[in-house]
Parts: C-alpha cells; structure tokens; sequence
C-alpha cells in the first residue's frame, strides 16, 4: 500500500488492548465471517477473539448477523454467529478544493461514495495571480459549505465523520500550511483550512492536489503495483505528485512536486496545463493566419476556442490541430525527461479533467522522447480518472486515517 505523509498532531500510544486492533483490521476487509475465522486470521484464542469481538460491536464497528438458521442457510447443527464490519458507522470526506471549483464526496469508512457536493469558487481560469476582490466569498466558508452539504446527502441523522481530507492546488507542509508566495495564490487557496475545519471532524488533513492525485493512481488508478511513479495533473497549470519506493514525498515545505523550475526549461517555459498551453498555440495560430480556411479550429470563437476542442479536431485528423498537438507533445516530453532525471520514475501518469483527451498527445510524446542508450525512459499513461483524480485521493487518504484512529476515536467517545 502506498504510504502517505500524516501532518503532525499530538497522539498517544493506544489505550486499548492489541487484541482489539488485530480484530478490526481483519473485520474492516472482510465481507461476513464468524469467530473462527477470526482467530484464524489474527491467531488470538477463542475467548480472546470473541471479547474483542464484543467490544467492537459495543463500539458501533461491528454487528451481528443473523445466524445461518434464520438466513435460511441451515443444513444441520449448530449454526455459527455471523459477523460484518460496519462500514455506515461513520463517514469521511475528500475535498478537491481547485481553483474554481469545489467539489466534496462522502464516503462509508471503506471509501464507497454515498454523495457528493460541488459548487464553483467564483474565480476564473488564468486568474491565479490577480488580487483577491472585497465581495469573493471567503475560501474557509465555502469549502465547510461543500462539506456540510455532503455530509447532509448522506441521509442519516447526524453520521459521525471521522476525518476529512481536502487537496488544494498548492504546496502544503506537515503542519497542513501553504508557504508564502508572492502572488498570494497559495495562501488564497490554503487560508489555513486545517484550523477552519478542525470543528467538523476529529481529522483533518490538508495535502497538495497532484499528491493526492498521484495517491489515488497507486490506489484505484494505472500506477497499481508501480512503486515509483510520477501523476502530473495537467489542469489550468501543471504539478505532480511524487512517489518514490511506495512512499508520497512532501520536502520540507511540502514543494516536492512543484514545477515551477520549468520556467527555467528550454522550450517549456512556464506551468502552463497541456489544454491551456494547446489553445494558446491555437490561438496564436489564428492570429498569425497560419490555420487553413477549412480548419476545424476555425468554426468556435476564438474565445470559446480550448485545447479540449484542439485534441478532438487532432483525433479527427485536422492538420492544424495535429500540428499543435505534436508542439504540446514536444512541450511535455521536455517534461517528462526533466521529470525522470530528477525522481527515476518508471511510470508517469497525465491526470486531470483533460486526461480521457490526452492520447494523442501521449503517443506524439513517446515519440519525441530522447533515446538514450544507458537509460529507460518511463512510460507516459493517461488517467483513467478524468476530473475525480484529486477527489478520489482525497477520500482514499480520508478513509486511511480513519482506519488508524477509529478504535481511539469510538473509545474517546464512550469514555
């Protein structure tokens, strides 16, 4: 399993017995079983399994089943009492708090969606480095909002969250703080959102968007089983999150997957996402007279012109379009290579709301990518994920904290 960086807060070593662990693990991944499985699973004497058994379902975390008899499973002898983990005891919640969206799912404590909440933020594409407005609606405000309404989809009376994971599209410390930037972006977006919501649940973790993202490609996503890898979520600008040796990499600011060094890169220039860099190109392109009269690129204002009506045209086999995606292809193998240099990876995964468009850029930059005779390069894959990839992590990441501390969480409460 993919490990995360946990942002630091005060703990203690359990107050209950190991026995009590060792049943609930079991429990939380198992469909129905009995006793028996249990001490086989955790090899605990059959007193010892039934007693942690019984605490758990004083906690909420386990119930009973109905026996084989009354299930109509009943053949002869006494039947076994049957057991299930109860993923409804509580709810988590992942936030991807974007730039001008948000967007909150409640999940059971596996991780399974039960809602979802969206709503814009109120700001514009492009607008990162323009002065926050006196009438916008505070950041803090909207996204315990998003969460709230979530949480109310859910439809029972008052389900206890367990924890709560929001990724902002910043870098963001083992404190769950944005560093200073001169802009002010970073702090616009992560205005210290784990003290705004430490009154809606016992957890709260605030993490960098690309990282979660790349979590929920090792999780549910085309990194399974790939240890070393690299998500790059190319929305409105471009950052990645990092996983070396099964471990998510943070840096002392939490700046690991920043690419602002790309300023610096020949060719690449700045942080430009793949579909906002492919309708500058195309744009420029109209500009300058450079697009046939019979071009796809042609029938859309300039205004409504985007990269995603640029990969679609290239699907189609618009010459124009073709000739900007092997641009964006160029552009991205530049990326890539100064990607693999830095972290090795042997994957890189293109995620994002473009992702489900993004293969003739993929193919176009494999293509472009420097042959060298004494190294790989890694393999370029799109998401499969689409717009759910920083959200998807965040319940991942959500319902993993959860796990480590219900027993504490349900143990505090009954005390």
């Amino acid at each position: 399993m993919l490990s995360i960086p946990d942002q630091k807060r005060d703990s203690e070593p359990p107050s209950h017995p190991a026995s009590l662990d060792a049943v609930l693990h079991y429990a939380w991944d198992a469909s129905e079983f009995t006793a028996t499985d249990v001490m086989a699973a955790t090899a605990l004497t059959r007193t010892t399994a039934i007693e942690a058994m019984q605490t758990l379902i004083d906690l909420g975390l386990l119930r009973e089943l109905p026996n084989a008899r009354e299930a109509g499973e009943y053949r002869k002898g006494r039947p076994a009492r049957r057991f299930e983990f109860c993923a409804d005891a509580g709810v988590v919640v992942g936030v991807d708090a974007g730039h001008t969206h948000l967007t909150a799912v409640a999940a059971d404590l596996r991780g399974d969606t039960l809602a979802v909440a969206t709503t814009d933020s109120g700001l514009l594409p492009g607008s990162e480095g323009d002065a926050p407005k006196a009438h916008e609606h505070p950041r803090n405000l909207m996204v315990t909002e998003v969460i709230e309404r979530a949480v109310a989809g859910v439809g029972r009376d008052h389900p206890q969250v367990f924890a709560v994971c929001v990724g902002v599209p910043a870098p963001v410390d083992v404190h769950g703080r944005s560093p200073a930037q001169a802009s002010g972006f970073w702090q616009r977006v992560n205005p210290n959102l784990t003290t705004a919501l430490e009154s809606l649940a016992p957890i709260v973790l605030v993490e960098n968007d690309a990282s979660l993202a790349a979590l929920a490609e090792g999780a549910v996503g085309e990194a399974q089983e790939c240890r070393n890898f690299v998500t790059i979520l190319a929305g409105s600008r471009l950052g990645s999150g990092v996983v070396v040796d099964g471990n998510l990499l943070r840096g002392a600011r939490g700046a690991v997957g920043e690419l602002g060094a790309l300023e610096y890169v020949e060719g690449v220039d700045d942080t430009s996402g793949l579909g906002r860099h492919a309708t500058a190109l195309a744009r420029q392109a109209l500009e300058e007279g450079t697009v046939a009269a019979d071009s796809a690129l042609r029938k859309p204002s300039p205004e409504d012109l985007s990269g995603r009506i640029v990969l679609e045209s290239a699907k189609e086999g618009d010459p124009d379009a073709l000739r900007i995606v092997d641009q964006v292809a160029a552009r991205l193998a530049r990326i890539v290579t100064m990607v693999a240099g830095a972290y090795d990876p042997e994957r890189v995964v293109i995620a994002g709301a473009i992702s489900p468009s993004v293969t003739p850029i993929i193919e176009a930059a494999r293509r472009a990518l420097p042959t060298d005779p004494y190294s790989q390069p890694p393999d370029i894959v799109a998401s499969k994920l689409g717009d759910r990839a920083v959200v998807t992590g965040a319940v991942q990441a959500a319902a993993r904290l959860a796990r480590a501390q219900a027993l504490e969480l349900r143990l505090a409460a009954r005390r």
